[in-house]
């Protein structure tokens, strides 16, 4: 086809300039237009392959594609394949439902799925991807069904919100069963492009509990080890706890454990009158902020560490708490009481109404 076949109108070269110089359309949509604008200036086919480094063929089946269909001739043709056997909304809704009782399975995978449909496997997995479904992952919940959930939840929150003035708001819990474990081979260091690596065999050497009493207001803790972690030990502790922080009044929030509310423990609190105890809710010992230290000692000293014995355990407990109190923090309380207890009641069945 002889160049001058090919003649652009001002709207079509408006268009086609557009292309070669936005952000947002294909790279194929821009280099089609830099070759019909080549040849609409005059360059030969060889010409322009050299200039744009493509083919002659290129060249030609974008020119003749231009000269025949103009601006729609430059996008991709639709392509050939069979078409669409279900929607996704199908696949979806048959995803939701439970898998038949004759496959014995808790949920669908991709392949169950695609042979009960009578599709390939592909096909589900990019439904599940665009609509994201994964039968897979299983979240858990628990709700509360103490009857004095609000007033706890007012309590405790109101403690972190609005501690009293000239009085201190611990957090106490206990971790119990905590493994002295250590691997049956040496660790092997991290390296440049390799983690730390460790057998999965482990030797148990012991347990120890943890009893801890974190100071909300600047995140310090007060703890001691102990054997056991019976009602015996938790006085003890409170004892310590109470001879950390002399002549002050103490907030003390803690969970529903039955040795927090022993016998023993109100006869010393009636003794001690400067301390108040303060219960979370049924099931709601995460409303409890020791809960996070213990996470953090878990995750960056006990978990990996390595220890032949119990005394090795609790040495490398009160390493690092003595670190911790040289570094912490304030743990800072940010929900409103009104938002936990929106989401902490079951919601009824049934708007009907009895």
């Amino acid at each position: 086809m002889p160049t001058s076949a090919l003649v652009l109108d001002d709207d079509s070269r408006a268009v086609l300039e557009s292309w070669t110089r936005s952000s947002t359309v294909s790279a194929g949509l821009v280099e089609r237009a830099r070759i019909v604008l080549s040849v609409a200036s005059g360059s030969g086919t060889s010409a322009t392959a050299r200039a744009l480094s493509v083919s002659r063929p290129t060249v030609i089946k974008w020119r003749d594609r231009f000269v025949e269909h103009g601006i729609d001739g430059l996008h991709d043709e639709p392509r050939s394949g069979r078409p669409k056997t279900i929607e996704d909304a199908e696949i979806i809704a048959v995803t939701l439902e439970s898998p038949p009782e004759r496959l014995a399975v808790t949920h669908w995978s991709t392949r169950l799925l695609a042979k009960q449909l009578g599709i390939g496997d592909a096909t589900v997995a990019r439904a599940w991807r665009r609509y994201g479904i994964k039968p897979w992952r299983r979240e858990t919940f628990k709700f509360s069904t103490d009857p004095e959930l609000e007033a706890k939840v007012r309590d405790v929150v109101g403690l972190y919100l609005n501690p009293p003035t000239n009085a201190v708001v611990l957090c106490v819990d206990e971790k119990s069963q905590i493994q002295a474990l250590n691997r049956t081979q040496p660790i092997l260091p991290m390296r440049p492009g390799l983690p730390e690596k460790a057998t999965h065999d482990y030797k148990r050497n012991g347990t120890t509990t943890l009893f801890a009493a974190l100071e909300v207001a600047t995140g310090s803790v007060v703890d001691r080890c102990y054997e056991r972690h019976g009602k015996a030990e938790f006085l003890d502790f409170m004892k310590m706890v109470a001879r950390a922080y002399p002549r002050r009044k103490l907030h003390i929030v803690c969970d529903n454990y039955h040795t927090h509310k022993h016998a023993d423990i109100t006869t010393w609190l009636a003794k001690n009158p400067r301390v108040t105890m303060h219960f979370t809710p049924t099931s709601g010992s995460w409303l409890n902020l020791v809960e996070v230290f213990f996470g953090i000692i878990t995750r960056q000293a006990i978990r990996r560490g390595s220890f032949d014995s119990v005394r090795e355990l609790v040495a490398a407990i009160r390493a690092f708490i003595d670190g911790w109190n040289d570094r912490c923090h304030p743990f800072v309380w940010t929900k409103p009481a009104e938002e936990i207890l929106a989401g902490a009641k079951r919601k009824p069945t049934s708007d009907a109404q009895h």
